[in-house]
């Protein structure tokens, strides 16, 4: 059982690591896309000199981004670099192919390569000569991959380039067209899109358009059903970040017939390849059901492109292969993405607490132990001053009624300042695989809500029967926790508490903390739109009715003080489907705001508590409850 659930957790990694490499660079691609749909000769606006740059975006931009971003994760000293080095060996041994998959391995291959070397050496380089040695053996184990890739990687992509050809010429003899799909869909992803379908299909559906004045062949690559199936299930069921881009791309993909733009959201998760096998195979039965279609190939293959070369009596057929191919590869998807999402809060050094009862005795062992010496607690989010900051507060809090505070240091940082000896990081479960990259050794938990998260009994359990020694109460009752005691009038005053405000959206509400914000001289016209990025990644709102809108930690530069403005709304506003009646913006230079957000996360905590205090709190009511001090 152990055995089953260590693939699974593999599978699930490497999903994730190819996520990370992927989802940095999707406004590359989009950017691609736009100007491919707009400027390539068969676009919405031809232009010969625009059009240059769509090729080379393509083939060196994009996988050279791609290259980067995996060496980096593998190994961030120099590993991007020797991952893009070793690309250019593979691009320049391609002729009409897109290396997209020769980055994805050469990018962390390298970054890893790299790591292996640093370490062998580490300790044996004379003190003044670090840089000098770093440099050169990235630069030698660049050259040796980058020659590597030119004689091996490109060859061998080539060669799987010729066998799938090899395949769909099998099928096509053969009158099974649907299961064409089932090699196409793979070289599509492999971005051999246009060789399949100019290369083999265009040739021979031209034949039998000069025949029988339509071919069913030209719509077997150039479908855009499979790829927007996908691309409207991570609109649905993907994660925020995945979300949001993924609507751009659909767009792209079916009005601009670019498929180039869906292929990274199935590398992001492999498996979905079936979700297009299975949309593009129904689509083509569908077409062959009905007799449909078209006079010549598409280009590009978008649904207005495949409309306009449909001829007389076969547009129900044009239309129905489209949609059938949609729907199927959109149910697929949509299935597949919402069974892949592990359930898992710790990663394997902290398993869940009721298996771990139940686990062997060695096994409990070896995850007590990994507990038995916790003193550096971080709670992480990107900025590192909001929803972490009160986590950490209610942590620390529980911590200390279990007499289990001594020696541990609790606090909050941004996930890019996470320190490497960090025993215990709790993260928000969008950004946990990015902190085990940042500090793969360190346990992990990963939560729904700062706020209410179950998982932290789980540790305050693991902490009790780990080796640490518990405190007594006489202990407990003289310790004394550190606090930030700033004047209150420094951070929060009566007068950014305003009350009952109507808004028609979050967007209207995080303006009006701007304003506010901004008047008190708190920070710079640019804090808005670093609020606004920051709910594009992840949600502010707490489900309780309450949201803390902040900055990225890219916006920390536009916070000129510590400060924070406190709005009511009995009506609410809806914040991502949930209703807020209580917005408290914090704009965080320091660690100044952190009582306030500690007094936030122990007395307000709950939806009656907010209910209450918005419906019946004044500004002194609410003013003292945020601003008292701890006993």
């Amino acid at each position: 059982m152990s055995e089953k659930k260590s693939v699974k957790s593999r599978v699930q990694n490497f999903g994730s690591f190819l996520s990370s490499m992927v989802m940095p660079n999707i406004a590359a691609l989009i950017a691609w896309g736009f100007m491919a749909a707009l400027f390539i000769p068969t676009g919405w606006l031809p232009n010969e000199n625009f059009n240059k740059i769509v090729g080379p975006l393509l083939k060196y931009a994009i996988p050279m981004l791609i290259a980067y971003t995996g060496g980096n994760l593998v190994n961030p000293k120099m590993g991007g670099v020797v991952g893009v080095v070793a690309l250019l060996g593979a691009i320049a041994a391609a002729e009409n192919e897109v290396m997209l998959v020769a980055a994805m391995l050469l990018g962390p291959l390298a970054g890893w390569l790299l790591k292996k070397l640093q370490d062998a050496y580490d300790g044996h380089v004379p003190q003044g000569f670090e840089m000098l040695v770093n440099n050169f053996s990235a630069g030698f184990l660049a050259l040796g991959l980058s020659l590597i890739s030119y004689v091996l990687v490109a060859p061998l992509i080539s060669g799987l380039t010729g066998i799938l050809a090899a395949g769909i010429n099998f099928l096509l003899e053969k009158s099974l067209l649907p299961l064409v799909h089932i090699f196409i869909e793979p070289a599509k992803i492999l971005f051999l899109n246009n060789a399949i379908n100019h290369g083999i299909f265009t040739p021979i559906g031209l034949d039998q358009a000069a025949t029988s004045g339509k071919s069913i062949l030209f719509m077997i690559e150039s479908n855009p059903g499979p790829g927007l199936g996908v691309l409207l299930a991570y609109t649905f069921f993907g994660k925020k970040e995945e979300r949001s881009s993924a609507v751009g791309a659909a767009i792209i993909q079916v009005f601009g017939g670019i498929h180039e733009i869906f292929f990274p959201y199935v590398l992001m998760n492999p498996k979905l390849i079936l979700a297009t096998i299975l949309g593009g195979a129904s689509g083509t039965f569908t077409l062959e059901i009905l007799k449909g279609g078209l006079v010549a190939s598409p280009s590009p293959g978008s649904i207005l492109a495949w409309l306009a070369m449909t001829p007389k009596g076969s547009y129900l057929a044009t239309i129905l292969g489209f949609v059938v191919a949609t729907l199927v590869s959109l149910l697929v998807a949509s299935f597949i993405l919402k069974t892949s999402k592990s359930s898992k809060t710790f990663d394997q050094a902290s398993k869940d607490l009721s298996d771990s009862k139940n686990s062997s005795k060695s096994s409990l062992e070896n995850e007590t132990k990994s507990f038995s010496n916790i003193s550096k607690i971080r709670f992480a989010c990107d900025a590192g001053m909001g929803s972490s900051a009160m986590g950490a507060s209610i942590l620390k809090k529980k911590l200390k009624q279990a007499g289990l505070l001594e020696g541990i240091d609790i606090t909050n940082v941004a996930i890019a300042n996470l320190p490497k000896d960090v025993d215990l990081v709790v993260t928000h479960k969008d950004l946990t695989e990015r902190a085990k990259q940042i500090v793969p050794n360190a346990i992990h938990v990963s939560v729904d809500n700062f706020m209410q998260a179950p998982e932290y009994d789980e540790v305050v359990e693991r902490l009790k029967e780990s080796e640490n020694p518990q405190l007594s109460n006489e202990n407990i009752e003289k310790e004394e926790v550190e606090e930030i005691k700033e004047e209150k009038t420094d951070i929060l005053t009566k007068e950014n508490i305003v009350l009952d405000q109507n808004f028609q959206n979050k967007e209207e509400a995080i303006a009006k903390v701007q304003e506010m914000m901004e008047k008190s001289g708190f920070v710079g016209k640019g804090y808005q739109d670093g609020m606004l990025q920051r709910e594009k990644e992840a949600p502010t709102h707490f489900g309780i009715g309450l949201a803390i809108p902040h900055g990225t930690n890219q916006t920390k530069k536009e916070i000129k003080k510590s400060g924070l403005v406190v709005i009511t709304s009995k009506k609410g506003v809806n914040w991502d489907g949930e209703l807020v009646k209580l917005i408290i913006g914090i704009a965080g230079k320091g660690d100044d705001h952190l009582q306030i957000l500690a007094n936030v996360a122990n007395n307000v905590n709950t939806e009656e508590i907010v209910n209450e205090l918005v419906e019946n709190g004044n500004k002194d009511q609410i003013y003292e409850i945020l601003t008292r001090e701890e006993e």
